[in-house]
């Protein structure tokens, strides 16, 4: 676009600067006929992408008060040997130690097709594939009728290459407590063959706690296994469901 009084271009830099989407900046040049003319150069700036995100929290349309608010979460990731993986098994913020598991060698990597291999696992992820934190977080977003974690925390973002999902949890909490509601309770069911996970539950509930700024009485943690069904009972899989409900503070 060429702007032929510097007025004009003055209105535009102020114009976009107060957007706060785009740079803008005056470029002079000399026509072939001698007059020199000046245009505004717009270009995105870094902070454009972070901007998009935070409108995907903040939707056009009105987030009522209800009173109370249900959500319901769900998360699935991949286990494979800790050499693959590259990562340990971790939820809820705990670090699952364990012996060596029947990992059942889908592709014949290490064993005959469908065999049985030994071996340490981890759990395979963009972020550390806290499938309870992930859960829980997506059921905050959607009794909020927000986008899910997915969208917010893109799995192509190196930002979160290996994340602390603590870090999710954290900022799930700052939404749901800007739109003004607290815990009402968590139900949360994690749901893996191998490793056992029972003597880490306490750990993995006061780490809910804390990060919720909630009270025990409000967190349930149960699991189960899946009957040596399909990937998750062949050790190739864990996942999470959770239901939790949202109060209205203010």
């Amino acid at each position: 676009m060429v702007v032929s009084t510097p007025i004009m271009i003055k209105v535009l830099v102020l114009v976009a600067a107060m957007l706060g989407v785009v740079q803008a900046f005056a470029v002079s040049s000399q026509s072939s006929n001698g007059r020199l003319t000046t245009r505004t150069v717009l270009s995105s700036t870094s902070s454009a992408t972070s901007t998009s995100t935070d409108d995907l929290l903040k939707p056009s349309y009105e987030i009522e008060p209800l009173t109370v608010r249900i959500g319901h979460g769900f998360d699935i990731h991949r286990m494979a040997p800790i050499g693959d993986a590259g990562q340990p098994i971790v939820i809820a913020g705990v670090e699952i130690t364990h012996s060596d598991q029947k990992w059942t060698d889908k592709e014949g990597k290490y064993v005959e097709p469908g065999g049985i291999y030994e071996t340490q696992l981890g759990v395979v992820a963009h972020s550390d594939g806290d499938v309870v934190y992930h859960s829980i977080v997506d059921a905050i977003f959607g009794a909020l009728t927000l986008p899910d974690i997915g969208q917010i925390f893109q799995d192509t973002d190196p930002r979160w290459k290996g994340c602390d999902s603590s870090k999710f949890m954290e900022h799930a909490y700052e939404v749901m407590t800007g739109y003004g509601y607290s815990i009402g309770n968590v139900d949360v069911t994690l749901i893996l063959e191998r490793p056992k996970v029972a003597n880490f539950k306490p750990a993995m509930k006061e780490n809910i706690v804390r990060l919720l700024r909630t009270t025990p009485g409000r967190v349930n943690i149960k699991a189960r296994t899946h009957e040596r069904v399909d990937s998750v009972g062949e050790l190739r899989s864990l996942s999470c469901h959770v239901v939790l409900t949202l109060e209205r503070t203010k």
